[in-house]
């Protein structure tokens, strides 16, 4: 199910999950590993993985981090928005 551009999946536990798809994409993209993007950001790589695979949702500061990082816009990564760039 999508709300406002946000995948949203049934959790095993019950109720919804949150997760970017695009956040995936634009590592394989960049040809990094999950451990070695968390290091580029400065984070714990269990962390990155946790809002890549849905298990956290990510603040949106880090959503802004991760387009500052690929030079693409919010609006792209939460899929509002096929360009990009704006």
């Amino acid at each position: 199910m999508m709300y406002w551009g946000i995948m949203m999946s049934p959790s095993v536990e019950g109720g919804w999950r949150l997760y970017y798809r695009r956040i995936r994409d634009l590592r394989e993209d960049a040809d990094l590993t999950q451990a070695r993007l968390a290091e580029k950001l400065g984070m714990h790589k269990t962390t990155y993985t946790n809002y890549e695979q849905g298990k956290r949702e990510p603040p949106f500061s880090f959503i802004i981090r991760l387009a500052d990082f690929y030079g693409v816009s919010c609006d792209y990564i939460a899929e509002r928005n096929r360009r990009k760039k704006d």
